[in-house]
């Protein structure tokens, strides 16, 4: 298990209080106590270099310049919002008839009544919100809202509420 080159182990740490010595064989034989610096590093910087654009894109301002002189055709196109920050969806066919616009949209709601007939008819039951919730597969979060007023009405969720109670509850809007 040793490898060539290596000192021998040391013996079992005997009950004296002497330090334990190792006989080495050679200095050049021992492990480095630092960084070992005898390896050349090359600090030289790396420069990575963007290329230029290639084909037709490659003219630059003064060639162009210099062609509109002699009178040759020059054919430059002017990118759609080049340079802005802006996307090119930024311009909203109808952003007047958006910002005309001033209602208030709002998801419709239970209603006063089907908020007070669940109630009722899950203290009738004598059912805690999260009894309910449980009898019918879904989070007490969900009973909560119902019973807020808060929550938009799913079809789902009012027919499982009517047969877990017992009871046909009123429209929810």
């Amino acid at each position: 298990w040793l490898k060539p080159g290596w000192p021998e182990p040391l013996p079992p740490c005997s009950r004296s209080r002497e330090p334990r010595t190792r006989a080495r064989s050679s200095p050049h034989r021992t492990m480095p106590s630092g960084p070992s610096l005898t390896t050349q590093q090359d600090w030289a910087p790396v420069v990575f270099q963007k290329s230029g654009p290639k084909g037709k894109a490659s003219k630059s301002a003064s060639e162009v310049n210099a062609a509109r002189r002699t009178g040759a055709a020059v054919d430059t196109d002017k990118k759609f919002n080049a340079g802005g920050n802006k996307s090119a969806h930024s311009v909203v066919p109808n952003s007047k008839k958006l910002d005309e616009n001033t209602e208030t949209f709002k998801h419709d709601t239970v209603s006063h009544d089907f908020k007070m007939a669940l109630q009722q008819a899950r203290l009738a039951k004598k059912m805690s919100q999260a009894a309910l919730a449980t009898a019918i597969n879904e989070k007490q979060s969900v009973i909560n809202e119902y019973e807020g007023g808060k929550a938009i009405p799913n079809g789902a969720i009012i027919n499982k509420l009517n047969r877990a109670l017992g009871v046909r509850l009123p429209k929810a809007k």
